[in-house]
């Protein structure tokens, strides 16, 4: 082991020059860095730090002549002055005086700490007397917790001794205070990460779960009862002896990916960000092709969070009661033999209970779901859950009497209020079904998924129970009117639980948990038919989602296709649900107006095919003789002449008429009935969102580079391009639709309408756009996301239909359209989504004479985007 007592042995000015120092310092992290990976016990390398810096900070309060000054103390306060050290941790150090400090000593300390900024230390110092300290620990939590933690180094320590009893006086932070501040800051930190501990890019300290909600305990501990460790606590009787070693264990593991991830960083942090987590599993020694190794890291990482959060969770609920006041001794409610009700809380009345009969596991949580009273499980019961699950030999589904109560939990009303998050939480789940516990911690490798798979399937039970709740009817209409009508709420439940259940087994996971879900339904008592629903849902999950975005639902055949698929409006009602569920609970930032809208006129075309019939298609001709009738009937009442109106239309392609709405058709000929100069490019942007984007229309003469330059221009304005309708008259003139969003997924504000326009006139009346070159967002260097194109049959034969995956790269669309321009391919349509780090577009192109492209012309135009987007 390195001598963490390291000193400069010399006292010559060399020796503690900021380079001589900064090499000793290089050195020891280095040599750690070795101890490390030869598996020394991470307490003494991080014991070892902060001993180093320790000696380091009094030789050079000695070199500085501090020593002789008897009015001044050096004090280690917060993480340092608990003795712990990470290679990237603040140095954090009071400067304690008796009074203010004159010139002279303020320079000298200034120079001291200036040196310490030299050796590149996080320093964060302070020089405060006793009373500024304790004023100013009164108004802030922070700087009180850190003076709890003091350690004095050197100086006078009678200073340190004054300071010491001045905190610990009832007066400064009283108990009960300190801990409700203690409790309320835990919650809004929690409140940062959406209160999970299943983040995919967690924060190693501060997640729920993280080194944080330890240091809570023992700050709490510490306030009230005087426990300056965790053993300590353990001797209050707060701890059993299983659950100190449980914490220490945590403790240890947490500080040895924080250590290795400070070996990784040049800068401090401690989230586990995706270009980190490979590297830091590495050095903790997983192996495995692929991302196997991260899996594997990730998931012990998640397990230990849990184990903490629950932990937490539990002592903090005994430390409410021994710290706060508490009135009377609430009497129980019997609920039956084997459960009551103490205030809020869920009690068992005997003592082995779980242990002796595992199946009332599930009659606790059936209480919950009963009886809204029920906020938690009391702390003693928990720890007899804990016990109980580590003892199972067996998973509760095995156990037919289980079977029974876990179908009754899934068919009470509010059986998704609160009994899955907490069944999810405290590990039931994990305990009932084989698979689900596969799922626990199981990462999500894209920039699409914020969740990993098992907390990201609870989320979607939550919002299931949303649309119950006639509040949310704004946000989502149609669910909130379909799920009332779903007679058997447990096959979408049950659908929600399934969905993503065999992710990580590789193959497909719809296909593999549709199996899982079927067997799962009928060895629980479904019938055939309620199973097959399910597992329909399952196999179907991302069906309607995938159509709506990435397919042309404005094509009758696209939704002909999509109704056969679907057969009934009960499995569309079920659809819509599970598949809204699923977007919301990916990532919250998801769901738009954009994405709901798409999905509304999905579901309400498909559901008009089925009521009519699949036997009996639509009458595109009427349609489109309703949609020149409405929109004439618009345009008259502002004084425009039939005739002007006909001879505007015959210029028009029937596809034009079919694929606008009356009043889009209305507004676009107005517009181009006034425009007196038709030699220049005629731009409309709708003033009122359309289909939650702003719409945006070009009108000119048709050139060949023409959608690259309008998709180039509104890239430079920030503007993302997620659907285009792209047409040419009769006589030459295009007709391009731009569905666009600005980053915040809404509709552009009006005040840019005015920039946006004159920036497209002037690209396309001098047919250049003066592109910059953007940086790729720093995540997505992370990712390596392979180029796929595929060609998709269509039943017409006249145009052709293209499927294209690629990296989520700046400039995207810009790119593929000049391979089109460059190829001569004539786009007619586009549908850009973007999951994460992946785009997957759509496109409908057909060749220069119009007609679908041949094999010749698919594989040029293959190759010629492989070689434009796997440019880096």
């Amino acid at each position: 082991m390195t001598d963490s007592s390291f000193i400069p042995a010399s006292d010559t000015a060399d020796a503690f020059s900021p380079e001589y120092l900064r090499q000793e310092l290089e050195h020891f992290t280095a040599q750690q860095k070795q101890q490390f990976l030869e598996h020394a016990p991470i307490t003494t390398l991080v014991e070892a730090r902060s001993h180093y810096i320790d000696n380091l900070l009094k030789r050079l309060w000695e070199h500085f002549g501090l020593f002789n000054k008897p009015e001044l103390a050096l004090i280690a306060v917060g993480g340092y002055g608990r003795g712990e050290l990470h290679p990237l941790s603040d140095v954090d150090i009071l400067i304690l005086s008796e009074g203010q400090l004159d010139d002279a000593t303020g320079a000298t300390v200034s120079a001291f700490i200036t040196l310490l900024w030299d050796l590149k230390l996080d320093i964060g110092h302070s020089v405060r007397t006793i009373a500024d300290c304790i004023q100013i620990g009164m108004e802030d939590l922070t700087v009180a917790t850190n003076l709890q933690e003091s350690r004095w180094l050197c100086g006078n320590s009678d200073l340190f001794q004054q300071l010491e009893e001045q905190i610990n006086a009832g007066h400064f932070w009283p108990s009960e205070q300190f801990y409700q501040a203690k409790l309320n800051e835990q919650k809004t930190r929690h409140a940062r990460y959406h209160d999970t501990t299943y983040n995919l890019e967690p924060d190693i300290k501060s997640s729920p779960g993280g080194l944080r909600d330890i240091h809570t305990l023992s700050w709490v501990a510490r306030r009230h009862f005087g426990a300056t460790s965790l053993l300590e606590m353990s001797r209050f009787g707060f701890l059993t002896d299983a659950e100190y070693r449980e914490l220490v264990e945590c403790q240890d593991s947490l500080w040895r990916i924080r250590f290795a991830l400070h070996c990784e960083l040049r800068r401090y942090d401690n989230r586990l960000t995706f270009g980190h987590q490979a590297s830091v599993a590495e050095l903790l020694g997983y192996t495995g092709e692929g991302n196997r190794a991260v899996e594997m890291m990730m998931k012990d990482f998640y397990r230990t969070l849990r184990r903490v959060a629950e932990l937490n969770k539990m002592l903090l609920q005994l430390f409410d009661q021994a710290i706060l006041p508490q009135d009377t001794v609430l009497a129980p409610t019997l609920l039956d033999e084997d459960f009551q009700l103490r205030g809020h809380l869920i009690e068992a009345t005997k003592p082995a209970l779980f242990q002796a009969r595992p199946e009332t596991i599930l009659d606790m949580f059936l209480h919950i779901a009963r009886n809204s009273d029920i906020e938690g499980i009391a702390a003693p019961t928990l720890r007899q859950l804990r016990t109980a699950r580590r003892r199972l030999n067996r998973f509760l589904i095995d156990i037919p009497e289980a079977r029974d109560k876990f179908m009754e939990l899934v068919r009470q009303t509010n059986c998704l209020q609160k009994a899955f998050r907490l069944m999810h939480r405290h590990g039931v789940l994990s305990a009932y079904l084989p698979q689900w516990s596969q799922i626990v911690g199981q990462m999500q490798f894209d920039l699409f998924h914020v969740y990993t798979v098992d907390e990201h399937s609870v989320r979607v039970l939550k919002n299931l129970n949303k649309f119950n709740d006639p509040e949310n009817r704004e946000r989502h209409p149609i669910c909130c009117e379909a799920y009332p009508r779903i007679a058997k709420k447990e096959i979408l439940i049950l659908a929600a639980m399934f969905h993503d259940i065999a992710k990580g087994r590789g193959g497909d996971h719809s296909e593999l948990g549709g199996v899982d879900a079927y067997d799962f339904c009928i060895q629980h008592g479904l019938s055939k038919p309620e199973a097959n629903l399910v597992k329909w849902l399952v196999n179907q999950h991302l069906l309607m989602s995938v159509t709506a975005q990435r397919r042309d639902i404005y094509d009758p055949e696209v939704v002909t296709e999509f109704a056969k698929t679907v057969r009934d409006e009960e499995r569309l009602d079920h659809l819509i649900c599970l598949t809204v569920a699923d977007i919301c609970a990916t990532n919250q930032e998801l769901w738009n107006s954009w994405k709901r809208t798409l999905l509304a006129e999905l579901y309400y075309s498909t559901q008009k095919a089925l009521r009519r019939g699949l036997e009996n298609p639509p009458d595109v001709r009427e349609r489109i003789r309703h949609n020149q009738q409405m929109a004439s009937a618009l345009l008259r009442s502002q004084n425009f002449a039939p005739r002007d109106i006909e001879v505007l239309w015959q210029r028009f392609k029937a596809d034009y008429f079919l694929r606008h709405t009356h009043k889009q058709i209305a507004w676009h000929a107005e517009a181009i009935l006034n425009h007196d100069d038709h030699e220049k490019p005629l731009i409309l942007l709708s003033k009122k969102p359309t289909r939650g984007g702003t719409e945006v229309f070009v009108y000119c003469k048709d050139k060949t580079k023409l959608f690259a330059l309008v998709v180039s221009e509104l890239d430079k304005k920030n503007l993302s391009v997620h659907d285009a309708q792209v047409m040419t008259s009769k006589d030459g003139y295009a007709l391009d639709t731009f569905m666009v969003l600005d980053p915040s997924g809404k509709a552009l504000n009006e005040n840019r309408h005015n920039t946006v326009r004159r920036a497209l006139v002037s690209a396309l009346t001098h047919l250049k756009s003066d592109r910059k070159k953007k940086r790729s967002p720093h995540k997505l260097q992370h990712f390596n996301v392979k180029t796929q194109v595929h060609f998709l049959p269509t039943k017409s034969g006249k145009k052709t239909m293209i499927e294209l995956v690629a990296l989520d790269m700046p400039g995207l669309l810009a790119r593929i359209s000049a391979v089109f321009a460059r190829q001569n391919i004539s786009l007619q349509a586009a549908k850009i989504t973007t999951i994460g780090e992946r785009a997957e577009d759509f496109f409908i192109v057909t060749n220069q004479e119009g007609a679908q492209l041949t094999e010749e012309q698919q594989a040029q135009l293959k190759e010629a985007l492989f070689t434009q987007l796997e440019k880096k």
